[in-house]
């Protein structure tokens, strides 16, 4: 089969990760979640007192911070951040780090290096509309806001605990805002992506669909050459 870049999109609590992890290995690819990458530049920033609201400073850090991610774990400057990186504070961080236009360039671009070669799966929220605009495959995950705000609630990682499902609502639905109305890269389906709606669709389902569609787009770029 041909090399694919396939591209995930979709906000919070889609299920972006767990399918995307799941394609990668059935195919033998790459799965980069690229907001790990935001994740690790607001840590860094928190750590060494940089305010987040300081683009030319968050930038600056950024550009100087070496970022290694493999399938299991996420480093920044060699200090392995796996799980600091995975709690409501550092949600919060990454979410002002990605609003700073300056700070997306420079991640962008890296983003982009990993898909040189072909052969990944990349989730995130501008992925097939930004990173990889010509990218072969682009899936947007969505689910409804109800069962994206229990998911969370249940996943301590991102909840800090057992939550309850309207607080973390909230915090999905103004998180959502923030996505959708920031200057650089704003969530949205790219034109050309397939949405695959997870409401109550177990992850094995859910990626069997996305590997369907996967195969077909392989079929239809090998007959076209």
């Amino acid at each position: 089969m041909k090399t694919l870049i396939i591209a995930i999109d979709g906000p919070s609590g889609a299920g972006k990760g767990t399918v995307a992890r799941a394609v990668a290995q059935a195919l033998g690819y790459r799965h980069v979640d690229s907001g790990a990458m935001y994740r690790a530049v607001g840590w860094k920033a928190l750590k060494d007192n940089v305010p987040l609201d300081d683009e030319r400073a968050v930038a600056e850090l950024a550009e100087r911070s070496r970022i290694d991610l493999t399938e299991t774990s996420t480093a920044i400057d060699g200090v392995d951040v796996t799980r600091d990186i995975r709690t409501p504070a550092i949600d919060r961080a990454a979410t002002a780090v990605a609003r700073l236009p300056s700070v997306r360039t420079i991640l962008v671009q890296r983003q982009r290096e990993f898909g040189v070669a072909g052969r990944i799966v990349m989730e995130g929220r501008d992925i097939g509309t930004v990173v990889f605009p010509h990218a072969d495959v682009k899936i947007y995950l969505d689910a409804a806001p109800e069962e994206r705000a229990r998911r969370r609630a249940q996943d301590p990682a991102h909840s800090g605990g057992p939550a309850a499902v309207a607080d973390v609502a909230s915090a999905l639905t103004a998180r959502d805002e923030i996505d959708r109305t920031r200057s650089a890269s704003p969530l949205y389906a790219a034109a050309d992506a397939v949405v695959v709606d997870t409401t109550g669709k177990p992850v094995q389902v859910v990626t069997a669909e996305v590997l369907a569609l996967v195969k077909q787009k392989a079929a239809a770029a090998e007959v076209a050459q």
